[in-house]
């Protein structure tokens, strides 16, 4: 049989769209653990979810700062023999941390994952927080600190994040270098007294799941209670103090660009209107064919990319544009998103530009859920954004479903110029 190459096959939309759920159990001390059996390679990934992050700590960087000392040693063991054991076993360990959870991720193979769990679970059980390595890491990252507080686009997003929540809200309040001077063992102690426990936890495991796997996080983690074991915390609601100001420029005599950064709030993830909003924001400024993207890069040739999204957080949720370019180019952007911004309220979009965002989405969402990791994500994110299971399927019923009168609604509602607060952090020109 001979391809016609010069045909391009005929474009198709989804037409219908899964995703396993993970099978759910709850272990001894209480630990919920989520099952992901997916995988064909004798890999796993394993996840602990612990339930504290930037909303609950008491002085920046405290967070932070517990998750990422787990590792720098732990019972009998130190950061060198951690990092050892589990390269000898050929493991990836990876800890990170965010708005309201911390995260410890292992990978490991099937066959050693009882023997790196076992560091794990040390880690997580009897961590020391060592003096020594503690004040290595803090003067390192207070060092990448300081490079990256002079980069343009990290002065913007702070800036930004000031304006729309206030200095004082959690997410408008930014460490400085003399905070990383202010950790110490005992605040890390304190932290973790608090959210380390298994009260307050959960697990996620994925790839080629054996009985033998589940047995060996039962019996590290699950058997027993560990830590001090309190009720889970509940994040208080901190109202945000929005500046009036409409235009804040920060100035950087050195910089090559410029950024800009522009901003206000919209609804947050469980909105009725927030699925749909995601295809009118990404047909505005969300993909590399988008409006914004197709008129400033394209046409104007004023940035190498600009781009919008929907952000969200706790409670609420911001809609960002974001772009660098240079110096003489920020006002005829801001102009021009304006303009983009107006004919999507006035015009219907074209039928063929809305079925293209469709199938760009439709393919993304296919691809986000196609491995057992990137399950895990997925499932991950359902827990930590507070969703419920059907919220996939809502997801692909939204793309689907949308019509051009409900872009057009949708950018009526949200686009509102008189809200958004532009920031940009360059040199004057």
């Amino acid at each position: 049989m001979t391809l016609d190459r010069t045909t391009p096959p005929a474009i198709r939309q989804l037409s219908e769209f899964s995703i396993s759920l993970p099978e759910r159990r709850v272990m001894k001390n209480g630990m919920p653990l989520n099952i992901i059996n997916a995988g064909t390679e004798d890999v796993v990934r394993f996840d602990l979810l612990i339930g504290g992050g930037q909303w609950h700590q008491e002085q920046p960087l405290q967070a932070m700062f517990t998750n990422r000392m787990l590792r720098e040693g732990a019972g009998s063991m130190t950061s060198a023999q951690i990092a050892e054991k589990l390269d000898y076993y050929g493991a990836w360990l990876e800890l990170s941390s965010s708005v309201n959870y911390g995260f410890i991720t292992l990978y490991s193979l099937n066959k050693y994952f009882s023997r790196t769990l076992s560091v794990i679970a040390e880690m997580v059980k009897t961590p020391l927080f060592p003096i020594k390595e503690l004040s290595v890491v803090a003067d390192t990252n207070k060092q990448q600190f300081l490079v990256n507080s002079t980069r343009v686009e990290m002065i913007a997003r702070k800036q930004l994040n000031r304006a729309l929540f206030g200095a004082e809200h959690p997410f408008g309040r930014y460490a400085v270098a003399e905070d990383y001077d202010r950790i110490t063992p005992e605040v890390l102690h304190d932290f973790y007294r608090k959210y380390y426990h298994s009260g307050n936890c959960s697990v996620y495991i994925s790839g080629k799941v054996t009985p033998d796997i589940i047995r060996s996080v039962e019996e590290n983690l699950g058997n027993e209670a560990w830590g001090e074991v309190k009720d889970k915390p509940v994040m208080q609601a901190v109202v945000p103090r929005t500046t009036s100001e409409k235009h804040l420029f920060v100035e950087r005599e050195d910089a090559l660009q410029s950024s800009l950064k522009m901003g206000s709030f919209v609804m947050e993830r469980h909105h009725p209107d927030f699925l749909k909003a995601r295809v009118m924001v990404t047909l505005f400024g969300g993909y590399f064919g988008s409006r914004l993207m197709s008129n400033i890069r394209e046409e104007k040739g004023y940035t190498y990319g600009i781009g919008a999204g929907i952000v969200s957080y706790p409670d609420s949720g911001i809609l960002i544009i974001s772009t660098e370019a240079a110096n003489e180019y920020i006002n005829p952007i801001i102009t021009e998103v304006y303009r983009e911004m107006d004919k999507l309220c006035k015009e219907p979009v074209p039928q063929e530009e809305l079925e293209m965002v469709k199938n760009y989405m439709l393919g993304d969402l296919c691809r986000s859920y196609e491995g057992p990791f990137s399950l895990s994500d997925a499932w991950i994110y359902i827990e930590t954004a507070g969703l419920d299971d059907k919220f996939f399927i809502r997801s692909l019923d939204a793309i689907r479903g949308i019509t051009r009168e409900e872009i057009q609604r949708l950018a009526q509602t949200y686009f509102c110029k008189e809200n958004l607060i532009e920031v940009v952090a360059g040199k004057k020109v």
